[in-house]
């Protein structure tokens, strides 16, 4: 961030603290904060380096060298594994302490202690919905872990050595805004931030809706609007796949009801669009002939980013790639061996039971005929500036009372447990490790075994040729359609049968057509023996990518990423030559026509400077609206269909109820539909030039915005010069899209590429803040080394040595 954006004149900084007070209730000491020697003026960098050059580390055994390359990338050179992971918990925390530590108050439901009584209620959900539980239990297991027991501490010990050095003038300058102190790093804050992404992967669900559904519509009305599988599916596992082992069986109950007690009001779900695309390509479609991967996770659009990218050098291990903020080893990247990337597995691994209580004290609850002990845990809340919250919450053999008449619920009855696989002990820290290390096909698929969730796509490529792609998490084994709706939980035949085998989940490896992908589809065909299920799956993306890689021949690291990058609107190409195709030219105004104009001549591609991709974003909007309207405006949880249901209805079903609009006394006709629809979204376009001083183009219109954690604007970066949107491989919408995009080919030496948009830095101040965000939004890539021999690094800017403190 330029140094001239970040220093406020004293006006608008005193402005911003007291609108901050207005936010969140809370001034910081204005004398501190103002001060031009340690307070947010000491924030300042620019591009200066701030680091010291060599810090004395506690703990350490021997010294670490550590190489910032242009773009503020460490390449942390260590003799050993515990320093190695010391050290990267020392240099992360110098550079997003404050990330690290909210996103951990937030997971472990603490955000109420920062900012006051506001954020209760989600405090309260985060801990009802299991990831403090959940991550007690993963911080137990990897504690008796012999490999990432001691390599947590190590990395615990780095952090807290940092934090330990800070003085105030040192903070960074959230801590000031908001005016507390970072306290000290635990391995279980390290266990809440892996709940936190698998709150954000796997941590939706729409069992109450489809119970609601399936009761206003009738079952068969559902499964229409809300079919397991799309028409014309294309899956991750190409439907070639032969799956060569005899499946377990699980027998369906005779006879289902499902409980008609719903909560009144369902917390916020995880965002929907939280996805991704990668894909590996055999060497015989490369012009190479080895392999090559890419991978872009798509995310919120975040500042500091969700990644800090590290290359992590000791005798047992040189790997480069994206890391999380508080987590050990790389989580996506490279060594000199093999390459890997993951995708959510969009499987429903979370399912809710309907508890009846013996009696208001709920001390047991009814279970297979018997009645069974609750635990009861009662949680405080620290609220900044009042006394203290308490919060009485009661676990089943299911799991956690999420719902209940005093959260959500007015309802006695409405008592509803969640039984999710994030609850479970696993040890994902392990598996990174280990790939990190992987040298072969049988290496990484070892690694994965010791994976449960958020369940993910993981693609993989190696300098031997080998392709694969597993389809990996800890799946439960259900009965047809257990799981979709919400269960009755005093029954044992409703309790999941136990777990699909880890050798039984999907994947494929070394496929004739050369190339294996994943875009948040659907996982399989209907051969496979599992039942599996998600509320939704993508049906864009997947296939628009497959068509490329079937017809692309002698690949090049330029292809892959110009795939990347595709702005083609599939989706758009399918249905809107129908639409035009509907509508009355005769009729239109001059406002209409240069629309219609626009679209009519439009090729698909969702490029930033077109007029037609903004048209059709409105005129799509108003039509799903306008098809869906019984499903606005409820007083009960419902969901709509998903956009492959409602292309289907257009296109085959013009006779469908749902066709007319309820709120008009006419009974419309699919071309009235279309028609109204058009021209409403005409008029939303004009409303939008006339309050905008802006000229009309894509990127101008849907607003790309990288947001500060915080919400604080002057830390963001808003209208960035981009196109693509959701279901477009370039899935950059308004506030999420590609959070690293990486490409790797397996060549000799390999040859690797990044980019992601943000920067290295988590200090608006710094030059490294935000100073990616250009080559993102251009499709521009940085050279990524991992190189064995720091003497062989290119672009070293700045050398931080840490030492062993004297014995």
């Amino acid at each position: 961030m330029n140094f001239i954006k970040f220093i406020f004149p004293f006006l608008i900084s005193l402005a911003l603290v007291v609108g901050l007070n207005n936010k969140w209730g809370q001034i910081p000491p204005l004398g501190k904060f103002l001060d031009p020697y340690n307070g947010f003026w000491a924030n300042s960098e620019n591009q200066n380096i701030p680091f010291e050059e060599k810090p004395v580390i506690e703990g350490l055994n021997e010294t670490v060298s550590i190489y910032y390359d242009s773009i503020l990338v460490p390449h942390v050179y260590a003799n050993n594994d515990h320093d190695l992971y010391m050290a990267q918990g020392f240099v992360t925390a110098q550079n997003r302490l404050w990330q690290m530590e909210f996103q951990t108050h937030a997971s472990g439901g603490r955000v109420s202690e920062i900012i006051g009584k506001d954020a209760l209620d989600f405090d309260r959900y985060q801990r009802r919905n299991g990831l403090l539980y959940g991550a007690e239990k993963a911080v137990k297991l990897m504690a008796e872990d012999p490999i990432i027991g001691p390599m947590l501490n190590a990395y615990t010990e780095g952090i807290n050595e940092y934090i330990a050095s800070l003085e105030y003038k040192d903070l960074p300058i959230e801590y000031k805004l908001l005016d507390y102190k970072p306290e000290p790093w635990t391995n279980l804050k390290s266990g809440l931030l892996l709940k936190y992404m698998a709150n954000d992967l796997a941590g939706g669900d729409s069992d109450a809706e489809n119970t609601q559904l399936v009761k206003m519509l009738g079952k068969e009305r559902f499964d229409f609007l809300f079919p397991d599988r799309y028409k014309d599916f294309d899956p991750v596992i190409p439907k070639k796949r032969n799956w060569d082992f005899e499946a377990k069986k699980v027998e369906r109950p005779d006879s289902i009801n499902f409980p008609l007690v719903f909560p009144d009001d369902k917390a916020p779900q995880p965002n929907p669009q939280n996805g991704s695309n990668n894909w590996t390509v055999h060497g015989s479609k490369t012009s190479t002939g080895k392999p090559m991967l890419a991978n872009d996770p798509h995310l919120g659009l975040n500042l500091p980013s969700i990644w800090y990218v590290m290359h992590l050098n000791s005798p047992s291990v040189n790997v480069y790639g994206s890391t999380l903020p508080g987590a050990l080893g790389v989580i996506i990247g490279f060594n000199d061996s093999v390459t890997w990337g993951v995708t959510n597995a969009t499987r429903d691994v979370r399912d809710w039971y309907h508890i009846t209580f013996k009696d208001d004290d709920k001390q047991e609850y009814f279970y297979n005929g018997k009645w069974l002990k609750t635990q009861k845990i009662i949680q405080e809340f620290k609220i900044r500036g009042e006394e203290s919250f308490h919060d009485t919450i009661y676990y089943t053999h299911h799991g956690p009372i999420v719902y209940d008449e005093n959260f959500r619920s007015e309802n006695s009855k409405t008592n509803f447990a969640l039984r999710w696989t994030a609850h479970d002990p696993s040890n994902e820290q392990l598996t990174f490790h280990l790939l990190n290390r992987a040298k072969n096909y049988d290496d990484y698929e070892e690694a994965l075994t010791h994976y449960d969730c958020p369940a993910q796509n993981f693609a993989y490529a190696d300098v031997h040729g080998d392709i694969a792609l597993w389809i990996n998490g800890k799946f439960p084994l259900r009965w047809e359609e257990q799981g979709k709706f919400i269960m009755d939980g005093s029954r044992a035949d409703m309790d999941w049968a136990g777990f699909i085998p880890r050798e039984h989940n999907a994947y494929m490896k070394n496929p004739e057509q050369g190339f294996l992908s994943s875009a948040n589809q659907i996982p399989v065909d209907s051969t496979y023996p599992y039942y599996h299920y998600d509320r939704g799956f993508e049906h864009y993306r997947n296939r628009r990518l497959n068509q490329k890689l079937e017809t692309l021949e002698n690949i090049t690291v330029e292809d892959m990423m110009r795939l990347q990058n595709d702005n083609f609107w599939l989706m758009a190409s399918e249905i809107l030559p129908i639409i035009l195709d509907s509508l009355n030219r005769n009729n239109m105004n001059e406002a209409e026509k240069i629309a219609f104009e626009s679209l009519s001549n439009w090729n698909y591609m969702a490029n930033q400077d077109l007029t037609a991709p903004a048209y059709f974003e409105v005129l799509w909007n108003k039509l799903y609206r306008n098809l869906w309207d019984e499903f606005y405006g409820l007083e009960v949880p419902v969901r709509r269909p998903e956009l492959p249901v409602t292309i289907q209805v257009l296109k085959e079903h013009p006779d469908d109820p749902y066709i007319d609009n309820r709120k008009t006394d006419k009974i419309e006709s699919i071309t009235d539909l279309y028609q109204m629809s058009f021209q409403s979204a005409v008029d939303s376009v004009e409303n939008w030039k006339s309050v905008n001083e802006k000229e009309l183009t894509w990127s101008n219109f849907k607003n790309t915005t990288v947001q500060h954690l915080a919400r604080l604007a002057p830390f963001s970066s808003d209208n960035l010069q981009i196109g693509g949107n959701k279901h477009i491989l370039n899935a950059t919408s308004g506030r999420h899209g590609p959070s690293w995009r990486m490409i790797v080919s397996m060549e000799n030496p390999i040859k690797a590429y990044g980019v992601y948009p943000g920067g290295q830095s988590g200090n608006p101040g710094s030059y490294y803040y935000d100073n990616l965000i250009g080559s993102w939004a251009n499709g521009e890539y940085y050279e990524l080394e991992n190189k064995a021999n720091a003497s062989d690094l290119k672009n070293v800017i700045f050398t931080q040595t840490l030492t062993p403190q004297a014995k």
